[in-house]
């Protein structure tokens, strides 16, 4: 069962105007299917009708439900900072994503993507997590998306430090099979182990490669930088056949040429985008557990996720967001920017 916790349901008027509940919205408790194929989609708020302040703390102030049944795409939060390794307070992340995310909009006049008019999508609350125990949170994570997948929604991660990508690939990958990855960080996160524990928000895609849930091939790696330990830091990704770009390699350039490289790499199987928010320089998003200097740019990083534009995208997540680290808020603007153009990129998403 997907153990979600929905704080309630948001409803406001659509883009049309008029003060009526967003279309779609179904009782949490109803077994009826949320959506009949001639409905009209949920579509969030407009500021000319609705105060920007009024209403539930939702996604854009999309509609709560407890199911994904019915959803093309939902949004997900996962409160979880207990495989963090330096600043905690990534566990508060998605309640801030979706503070900030309230000044965000129904179109997307730069790429032409109208997502709210081509699929329903919702905001199926948060993962029910286990602050207590890291191996029973990815069991409880796993076991959510799992549920999302099987229904046929295609899940906007909320996160939560990095480690909850691992359980949510784990669920991806039964469906999907080896996946393709595109990866934005300042680490590469393949670490096998640290304090003798193999799960924390350094070994992922460690895990991910040890399990068969990649399909190393198409795995691009992109802003990576920092100090190391070795030398040798990049050679284990670069040994499983991932490609790994350097922060230094982006810097003052357009990534444009780069992502025209990355589609021709991932073809038409699925792939899911992973975005660490300390991909982007400290400047622009200083609230994050383990900052690194010199990082990509706000518009690199919207040339990263519009260059996956026409890929089979069949999930994203935006993890590490601490907001006990991001007093202006402005980190988690950012990133709920990030994941509205990661919803513009998904199939079936109408562009004029």
């Amino acid at each position: 069962m997907l153990r979600l916790l929905a704080s309630g349901c948001a409803r406001g008027p659509g883009g049309g105007g008029g003060a009526r509940p967003a279309a779609g919205l179904c009782d949490p408790g109803s077994s009826q299917s949320c959506q009949a194929s001639d409905a009209p989609r949920n579509q969030p708020p407009s500021s000319e009708f609705v105060a920007r302040s009024v209403g539930i703390c939702s996604m854009m102030r999309l509609p709560v439900q407890a199911s994904p049944e019915g959803l093309d795409a939902a949004f997900i939060g996962v409160p979880l900072d207990i495989g963090t390794s330096n600043r905690p307070g990534a566990r508060f992340g998605p309640r801030r994503i979706r503070e900030e995310s309230v000044l965000l909009r129904t179109a997307n006049p730069s790429t032409g993507a109208l997502p709210f008019q081509s699929l329903m999508v919702a905001d199926l609350g948060d993962v029910n997590v286990n602050l207590y125990n890291l191996q029973d949170s990815c069991r409880l994570i796993r076991e959510a998306y799992q549920n999302i997948v099987a229904a046929g929604c295609i899940p906007l991660t909320l996160g939560g430090d990095h480690t909850i990508t691992y359980p949510i690939l784990q669920a991806m990958a039964e469906k999907h099979g080896p996946m393709g990855l595109v990866h934005v960080d300042a680490h590469m996160d393949v670490a096998d182990k640290a304090l003798g524990e193999k799960l924390y928000h350094g070994t992922p895609f460690r895990r991910c490669v040890d399990e068969g849930l990649l399909d190393c091939k198409r795995v691009v790696q992109i802003g990576i930088r920092g100090s190391s330990m070795t030398l040798d830091t990049y050679r284990y990704s670069r040994s499983q056949g991932f490609r790994v770009v350097l922060a230094e390699d982006c810097w003052m350039k357009s990534l444009v040429p780069l992502m025209g490289k990355v589609r021709q790499q991932m073809g038409v199987r699925p792939i899911y985008i992973s975005f660490d928010i300390d991909g982007l320089d400290p400047a622009y998003a200083p609230g994050t557990g383990t900052p690194e200097i010199a990082g990509l740019t706000p518009s690199q990083a919207l040339e990263i996720i519009r260059g996956c534009q026409g890929l089979n995208v069949v999930g994203c997540d935006l993890v590490e967001v601490s907001p006990p680290y991001d007093p202006s808020g402005n980190t988690a603007l950012v990133a709920a920017n990030l994941l509205f153009e990661m919803l513009c990129v998904l199939p079936k998403v109408t562009v004029a």
